[in-house]
């Protein structure tokens, strides 16, 4: 299972620890990734690299026998993408610092470090089910960032242990920026998606916070959860942190 997957309502979590969940997100990040990168390949090539690279077909560990590599993710790179600043490894030194201290770890003293050490990404998280629904979602929203509505899109590939689950997630930049979250969750809204979102800082991933970590730290800090009924339909996005619903 990918660090990214969360437990959608009603769900029964497994009994792995956040330091399990850590390792898998690392080695999915250090395996090789299949990337349109839409700033130097021409918009002419997106189809077939999209019917190509289909992540219900393709598989996490790849195929030994057959000679196919492992795939950490399959990711698409908006027109206006540019690599995430901020420094990762002061953020560390720091955390483990807060640690030895001994002061209590909170989401305010996580956002605190994260604001020092300008570490300010974050994505919105699309939890499916392997197959056709999987594939379409993907599409939609890999579309968005071709058109550049996006700045990084990605999927996690077919692992026969994630118990059919994949995910797919879609980055902005400033995760303390409430209003930026709200417009990506629209655009995603926009491009037909309509399953629970929740949003996860990217600080909490570089930290190692993840489901059942020993701060007791929910690793998601939004959920957003679409409105059929209502009209004009819209999200109901609920602030994780203060548990009051973000109008």
């Amino acid at each position: 299972m990918e660090e990214e997957e969360a437990p959608v309502d009603g769900e029964v979590e497994t009994p792995s620890t956040a330091e399990t969940y850590a390792a898998e997100a690392m080695a999915a990040d250090m395996d090789p990734w299949i990337v349109f990168d839409s700033r130097r390949t021409p918009r002419s090539e997106f189809d077939g690299w999209l019917e190509s690279n289909r992540p219900s077909q393709v598989y996490r560990f790849g195929d030994e026998e057959g000679g196919v590599s492992p795939v950490g993710w399959i990711a698409v790179l908006g027109p206006n993408h540019c690599p995430s600043g901020g420094d990762v490894m002061g953020l560390q030194e720091s955390w483990e610092k807060l640690l030895a201290s001994g002061r209590p770890v909170s989401f305010q003293t996580v956002k605190e470090l994260a604001l020092n050490h300008g570490v300010l990404t974050g994505k919105w998280l699309m939890h499916l089910d392997s197959g056709f629904k999987l594939d379409h979602a993907w599409e939609c929203v890999a579309r968005a960032a071709l058109d550049g509505k996006v700045s990084l899109v990605k999927v996690s590939p077919y692992d026969p242990k994630a118990e059919g689950k994949q995910v797919i997630c879609a980055y902005n930049q400033n995760f303390t920026d409430e209003n930026e979250v709200i417009r990506l969750d629209s655009v995603i809204r926009a491009t037909g998606v309509k399953c629970p979102l929740s949003y996860k800082p990217d600080v909490y991933t570089y930290l190692g916070i993840y489901r059942n970590n020993r701060w007791k730290l929910c690793p998601t800090i939004y959920e957003s959860k679409f409105d059929l009924e209502c009209v004009p339909r819209r999200s109901h996005i609920v602030n994780k942190v203060t548990n009051l619903e973000v109008t």
